[in-house]
């Protein structure tokens, strides 16, 4: 009899345990599913979620995709348009050229002042090298005498300018100055051009000069140019 209690007490023990972890995982479970209302797990396939993404992309922005056709032919009239412009322009540009009337060119002052006398250009030649005086005219208060020189031989030749005698037709010596003519003229030589500048207040009562250049120091050249017109 003492043995039937014993096992009647455990029997009713090991109820009572596994009714209350019965009820300790029902517990367990329902607070954790209200735990995890809302949470979802994230979707692994990369195909579903890029199409995702592009549905609700298209939808939000609202993105409408140009056919090809309709891009050829917007490129094409824009090329027709911008070469239209162009051919127009360069056409208004031709006539614009054609209607412009060349402006008449001024004449400078020296070219107007310059006195070109009857009988210039007075030259003088001696050994292969020509000394001519192309024109005279007054300027600034100074007579000035445009000079050519060219030597045609096959020796180098030197001058020195302080040696240039000027002279009026009364054979008074006259101050002059020049300016570019060069120092030595090369063998087979283009023309240089310089200026002879001599003071008006000498040139008062004369109606002509001469000058004479020779070579330094050999002195074998004498160019003589005589009888250049500088009247007023």
């Amino acid at each position: 009899m003492k043995i039937n209690s014993t096992v009647v007490l455990t029997l009713i023990l090991l109820t009572l345990m596994l009714g209350s972890g019965s009820v300790s995982a029902f517990l367990g479970f329902t607070m954790g599913s209200s735990a995890l209302k809302g949470v979802t797990s994230p979707d692994g396939r990369p195909t579903t979620k890029f199409a995702s993404n592009k549905s609700n992309n298209a939808q939000q922005g609202g993105i409408t995709l140009l056919k090809e056709v309709d891009i050829l032919k917007a490129v094409k009239s824009r090329i027709e348009s911008n070469a239209n412009t162009s051919t127009k322009k360069l056409d208004e540009d031709e006539e614009e050229i054609k209607n412009k009337k060349p402006e008449p060119k001024e004449t400078p002052q020296e070219v107007i002042s310059e006195k070109l006398q009857p009988g210039f250009p007075v030259v003088a030649e001696s050994e292969g090298v020509t000394l001519s005086v192309q024109s005279a005219r007054y300027s600034g208060g100074d007579l000035l005498l445009k000079v050519n020189m060219q030597n045609k031989g096959a020796d180098s030749v030197r001058f020195l300018y302080s040696f240039l005698d000027v002279t009026d037709d009364k054979g008074r010596t006259l101050s002059a100055i020049t300016e570019g003519l060069p120092a030595e003229l090369p063998g087979k030589s283009s023309t240089f051009t310089g200026t002879v500048s001599i003071p008006t207040a000498l040139l008062d009562d004369v109606r002509n000069i001469s000058l004479a250049l020779t070579d330094y120091p050999a002195q074998n050249l004498k160019l003589q140019v005589s009888d250049i017109p500088v009247e007023k």
